[in-house]
């Protein structure tokens, strides 16, 4: 019989880590851990987003996936595996809907109100075709990501603010890292199972959690420009410039220049 959707170690996938190796209720433990690492640093990434439209809908999509996250990797079940996907679907479709620059719309797109649609049904259709084959969502949600870095590449051309390509550099260089783990827990299990290190899908949280906390200013920075062009966005780090693992964050100042 079909094991219950909700069952331990029902989902498609099963990571490199060990199962029930530390706890009797926790499938991954060291993968569920750093779940958690990732959801208290997905807690600081919407402080980020309180001058942005759409800061409710994209704190609570952050949360919610921190939340799944630990979730489905307790359990393996098949329902974590869609929620945690899923969550990560739905919160890409946020920030698209929300923060995507007007500019880059496509020609048959007259408003953000069109956009919204637009994003909203793609979304929708995206959610049904991930039942079909859940273990290959994944792939395709990270490869999301080059869009994205794309389009930061395209705004940094436009942009002289030495802070900006520092805070842009950062997060490449943390999503390289993050993304190297993934796939090296994918595709080199044997490997880290032979030296008994089968663990680089739980960097891989704490990794692109930090990738995205130099994301989400630049989120900021790149909105504000468009659509409060009277403020001239100013970046800052939390608690000090000179401190080693910083917070940063974005400040407004008047009257706005040029980037």
């Amino acid at each position: 019989t079909m094991p219950s959707i909700f069952s331990y170690q029902s989902a498609e996938v099963d990571w490199c880590e060990g199962n029930f190796e530390r706890s009797t209720v926790i499938a991954e433990y060291y993968n569920t851990v750093n779940g958690t690492t990732l959801f208290s640093l997905l807690l600081l990434t919407p402080l980020n987003f309180l001058v942005l439209e759409g800061a409710g809908m994209g704190n609570l999509s952050l949360l919610l996936a921190g939340i799944f996250s630990m979730y489905f990797h307790m359990t393996l079940s098949y329902v974590g595996q869609l929620l945690d996907e899923l969550s990560i679907l739905w919160t890409l479709a946020v920030a698209y809907s929300f923060w995507y620059p007007r500019v880059y719309f496509p020609r048959f797109i007259k408003s953000r109100k069109h956009f919204f649609w637009l994003s909203g049904v793609t979304t929708v259709i995206s959610t049904f075709m991930s039942f079909i084959k859940p273990a290959f969502n994944a792939y395709v949600l990270n490869c999301i990501a080059f869009h994205l870095l794309y389009l930061t590449w395209c705004e940094l051309k436009k942009c002289n603010d030495k802070r900006v390509h520092r805070m842009a550099a950062a997060m490449v260089v943390w999503w390289a890292l993050a993304i190297s783990s993934w796939l090296s827990d994918r595709w080199l299990c044997g490997l880290w199972q032979a030296i008994n290190f089968p663990y680089f899908h739980s960097f891989w949280h704490v990794l692109i959690a930090m990738s995205l906390l130099y994301c989400c200013p630049l989120v900021i920075y790149f909105d504000v420009s468009y659509e409060m062009p009277s403020f001239k966005p100013k970046l800052g780090y939390w608690p000090s410039d000179s401190w080693p693992v910083v917070v940063p964050y974005i400040t407004l100042e008047e009257p706005h220049k040029q980037c």
